[in-house]
């Protein structure tokens, strides 16, 4: 089904699922209940060169996830904070990209001031397609990012580096709108 466009030049997505794959499972005694498996949480943040439009999409058991993890502005940007998220780095980070400052230069300048950057994640899309993500070595389970021409991905506590690359080819592979794309690399890390 298509989505009616929107009257401005941009459209901004903030997607917000919950599930339940796509992380890890503990091992647990023997003779104990069955787990349930941990938080884990996996976004995208990206941009359409040929629209303009800006999204974030995240993917999460965390109940809060979309007060927490995406944060984007029509013609700035797009910023997924999570893991240990600090909730400052979406605001800030569409100030610093409102000002000018690229993907790179907000992210570098945001992680140089957090003492607790080895446990954060945060992946960023500008305006102008450059695209950022930083892993901290400290995020649990298995974490961490696949960047390609204007979106990034990212997660923490997954089955594994294939939830990202298979996000990456669903985000590179399906037609349509920024949302249908969006769409397309939850369900591939789903």
């Amino acid at each position: 089904m298509k989505r009616p466009r929107l009257p401005s030049a941009m459209l901004i997505v903030a997607l917000v699922f919950t599930g339940t794959t796509g992380v890890l499972y503990p091992e647990y005694p023997s003779g104990g209940p069955t787990p349930v498996a941990p938080p884990g949480t996996y976004s995208i943040v990206a941009g359409d060169p040929v629209t303009g439009d800006l999204g974030v999409a995240v993917q999460s058991r965390f109940l809060g996830v979309g007060s927490v993890v995406p944060w984007a502005k029509a013609n700035v940007g797009a910023v997924a904070t999570q893991a240990r998220a600090n909730t400052t780095y979406g605001p800030e980070g569409l100030r610093m990209l409102a000002s000018g400052w690229t993907a790179q230069e907000v992210l570098d300048s945001l992680i140089t001031v957090d003492p607790d950057r080895e446990f954060r994640q945060v992946g960023i899309v500008d305006a102008m397609g450059n695209s950022a993500a930083f892993t901290g070595r400290e995020c649990a389970g298995y974490a961490g990012q696949v960047r390609g021409a204007g979106y990034s991905v990212q997660g923490n506590i997954l089955t594994g580096e294939q939830v990202l690359t298979a996000m990456s080819a669903a985000f590179e592979r399906t037609g349509g709108d920024l949302a249908d794309r969006l769409l397309a690399a939850l369900d591939a890390g789903e």
